[in-house]
């Protein structure tokens, strides 16, 4: 049974940074594709990045582009999502995801995809 857990979230201040982690087990398939996306209160979950074990590339959402890096899973399959210069506007839960249909990621559209694995979310706060 594939768990994914997500760690890291906490108060930033505008500006600030924070790194969330994301640890994946049970998924014993050779290809991949793993996503990070947010909720906030009263709103769609919203896709934030996207990976795929094909080449590596990783997708971002407009909202998050030249702010958020996310990692190439390492060799224990957890990965991690860079958040710097946080606005309030990130404040949300964040949640990772993973796939072995590596397609799920190609293209800017991979929050449309069914996705149906879930963590428990680690919640963000961005506010001074």
């Amino acid at each position: 049974q594939v768990q994914l857990v997500e760690s890291g979230g906490g108060l930033a201040q505008p500006g600030g940074s924070l790194k969330l982690s994301c640890t994946i087990s049970g998924f014993t398939n050779n290809y991949y594709a793993i996503a990070w996306f947010r909720q906030a209160p009263g709103r769609e979950r919203e896709g934030v990045a996207c990976i795929s074990s094909t080449n590596g590339r990783t997708h971002y959402k407009d909202s998050v582009k030249d702010r958020f890096t996310m990692s190439t899973p390492d060799a224990n399959l957890t990965v991690f999502l860079q958040m710097n210069n946080l606005i309030p506007e990130d404040t949300a839960v964040y949640y990772c995801t993973i796939t072995p249909r590596e397609y799920y990621c190609f293209g800017d559209q991979f929050d449309r995809r069914p996705w149906d694995r879930w963590g428990q979310g680690t919640q963000v706060t961005v506010s001074s």
